[in-house]
């Protein structure tokens, strides 16, 4: 099954689109960068029919030199969903893919099915501060997404799946300038974050890998007891990019997406 690509003008945003699979519609958010791809939606594309959006500044989209908070984003991308013709979609969100999905049910969950958060950014508990990812050194970051870290290198130069060094240091250049402007306002996550999760309607399953370094899954518990019903399911053994290192944790998410459980996974808790 091949991905189909939609472009669309949203507020004057060139906003790339791909889609894959038939069935109900899910509407999938990216993190702070496109390292790792989307080939993880084919997984769930007998089933259901994805929408992958590129942020303003992202991958394929063109720049938004407007943009000075994760707000301009969740206007965005409430505008995409009605130019998409999107109907009440599921809604993925990772890491600050995540943060973003969180604030979209918080303040428009009636427009949204079920929602899925994978090792969602934007807490900034205290008690669960994460590493500034811009003190990271290069050669050590794939350590920082992946547990196995030869799972997160091959998106790294020199890897398997790669794009030439030129490439990689220009995407990376070019999501860098978008996502500083993402953080003007408030830096990396919301102050009052915690006290709009009360707010979401929506039945929420939380995902997290328990090797996260970046993301620390500790936090998991604040988010499931500050959403009124949701679930967490913890993967064993895996980091940042859980869905790369463990497929089978996109097979928890179909079922969650399809039936409102994770699967009946002893890894599964309810609040």
């Amino acid at each position: 099954m091949k991905f189909e690509t939609i472009t669309l003008d949203i507020d004057g945003v060139r906003t790339v689109v791909r889609v894959i699979g038939e069935g109900d519609p899910v509407f999938a958010l990216h993190g702070a960068a496109t390292i790792e791809g989307q080939e993880w939606a084919r997984a769930l594309a007998a089933h259901f029919r994805i929408f992958l959006p590129f942020h303003p500044g992202f991958g394929d989209s063109g720049t938004a030199p407007h943009v000075c908070g994760m707000q301009d984003l969740v206007i965005h991308n409430l505008h995409l969903v009605d130019a998409l013709g999107l109907e009440r979609p599921h809604l993925v969100g990772h890491s600050m893919g995540g943060w973003m999905a969180a604030e979209l049910a918080a303040f428009a969950g009636e427009r949204f099915g079920r929602l899925v958060l994978n090792a969602p950014a934007g807490l900034n508990h205290p008690d669960h501060q994460g590493p500034d990812p811009r003190a990271i050194p290069p050669e050590e970051f794939p350590g920082y997404l992946a547990h196995r870290v030869e799972i997160a290198a091959q998106y790294f130069p020199g890897g398997a799946l790669a794009p030439s060094p030129q490439e990689f240091e220009a995407a990376r250049n070019k999501e860098g300038a978008a996502l500083t402007n993402i953080l003007k306002a408030c830096g990396p996550g919301h102050p009052n974050l915690i006290r709009w999760l009360r707010r979401i309607p929506n039945e929420t399953l939380i995902v997290w890998g328990d090797k996260d370094r970046l993301v620390l899954p500790g936090q998991a518990e604040l988010w499931a007891k500050s959403i009124p019903n949701a679930q967490v399911f913890i993967v064993p053994g895996v980091g940042h990019f859980a869905m790369q290192e463990d497929p089978s944790c996109i097979d928890v998410i179909g079922d969650f997406i399809q039936s409102g459980r994770s699967g009946g996974a002893t890894s599964a808790v309810s609040y």
